[in-house]
């Protein structure tokens, strides 16, 4: 780690159906400079599949991928 604190967004994308979460994700993460971190909240639960494999497809780091009460909350690091 250079000592610089990492960026970090979080994406509110609850009420979102699919595949507007994945399509959303998609898209604030070509904005995020290589390093950051954005947390993505949603509950449609398709999402549980759609954005690990929207992640695979970019090349980026799914660093956590969490069910809360009511909503899937996955961690990612744009590489």
């Amino acid at each position: 780690m250079d000592g610089k604190m990492l960026d970090h967004k979080m994406l509110d994308l609850m009420g979102l159906k699919c595949p507007l979460p994945a399509l959303k994700t998609r898209k604030a993460l070509k904005s995020h400079p290589a390093g950051s971190l954005l947390v993505v909240h949603c509950n449609d639960p398709m999402a549980a599949i759609d954005i690990p494999n929207l992640i695979r497809e970019t090349g980026d780091n799914l660093v956590a991928s969490e069910q809360q009460a009511d909503r899937l909350v996955f961690t990612i690091r744009k590489v």
